[in-house]
């Protein structure tokens, strides 16, 4: 098996935006529900965002109308746009399959919201 690579994080200032994009090398990409993971320091993972494998979207609570993810199953890709972010988004963000995790997790991608 070959984990996920997540890419796009940084330094942000609280409001602005980030991108994150995910590459997850895998036969039948297509068919598997997607999500979005993150990792606050000193806290569990939790779940951000999925997308299922027929495009429809859910999103935790706390991202509803900041976050948007896609997918590109031609490219083996899903992305993650964030927007009006907070000090409280800062993590390490993972994607992986859902509900069931396939992959072994990534090393993910630093987002640190400060100012």
């Amino acid at each position: 098996q070959v984990q996920p690579v997540e890419s796009g994080g940084g330094l942000v200032q609280p409001g602005g935006s980030l991108r994150l994009s995910c590459t997850a090398v895998r036969m039948l990409f297509g068919i598997y529900n997607m999500a979005w993971y993150r990792q606050a320091p000193g806290k569990q993972r939790e779940l951000v965002a999925v997308i299922n494998n027929n495009d429809s979207t859910n999103y935790a609570d706390v991202v509803e109308d900041r976050f948007t993810i896609s997918r590109d199953n031609a490219k083996k890709t899903v992305s993650l746009q964030m927007n009006s972010l907070k000090p409280e988004d800062t993590a390490i963000y993972y994607c992986n399959s859902y509900p069931e995790t396939h992959w072994p997790w990534g090393q993910g991608t630093w987002v640190t919201v400060s100012s």
